[in-house]
């Protein structure tokens, strides 16, 4: 049976390239669709690996600042690296190492603090550090070394329950857990284990 193509005034030819026509027009408007669905996953996709929530609020490189009192510097903090979060805790963390001096009130520093990871908690106001960490008297020329330790901010104090040796020019000491002040001029050994004494001779 023959076809027809005389509904529309059109010839058999024109019909065909209509056909044709309309079916490129499908055919490019799936194809425009299946893009923009692409493009609008791949939109998502990079959202997704670009945002963090755990990525830092502020990066500083090479800080360095001073916490006074009363207009007289009281600490002094120098890092490599500073990253400070507001989320979940507000804190900031040195990743690269840090050195902190505390001052006495003659404005001379009294102690230095060294470690190669550090953590300010400003909600409750202490400092943790952590792997390598020495505290130096330079008055006394004691030193303590530990692998990790608290500074309270409030009241000054200085404390682990980590393994600790003491080394003066007295001897060396030993012992589980100390308390201590920021200047480090006296100490208290939670549990002592022993004493090495020097030969004054």
């Amino acid at each position: 049976m023959p076809l027809r193509f005389l509904n529309d005034g059109l010839e058999k030819e024109d019909w065909i390239n209509y056909q044709g026509m309309n079916a490129k027009f499908i055919f490019l408007s799936l194809l425009v669709g299946f893009l923009f669905s692409a493009c609008v996953n791949d939109l998502e996709t990079i959202e997704k690996v670009t945002f963090n929530p755990k990525s830092p609020d502020d990066v500083t490189k090479n800080l360095h600042i001073f916490f006074t009192d009363s207009g007289y510097a009281k600490v002094e903090l120098s890092a490599a690296l500073a990253e400070t979060f507001s989320k979940p805790n507000s804190l900031t963390k040195f990743k690269d190492g840090l050195t902190v001096n505390f001052y006495n009130k003659k404005g001379i520093v009294a102690s230095t603090l060294t470690a190669l990871y550090g953590e300010i908690n400003y909600t409750d106001g202490t400092m943790l550090v952590r792997d390598s960490v020495q505290l130096y008297n330079h008055a006394k020329k004691q030193r303590m070394l530990t692998e990790n330790l608290y500074w309270n901010q409030r009241d000054s104090s200085i404390y682990t329950r980590s393994n600790v040796v003491v080394k003066s020019p007295q001897g060396v000491l030993y012992g589980e857990g100390i308390k201590t002040k920021q200047d480090f001029s006296s100490y208290v050994f939670l549990k002592p284990y022993g004493k090495i004494n020097f030969d004054k001779n």
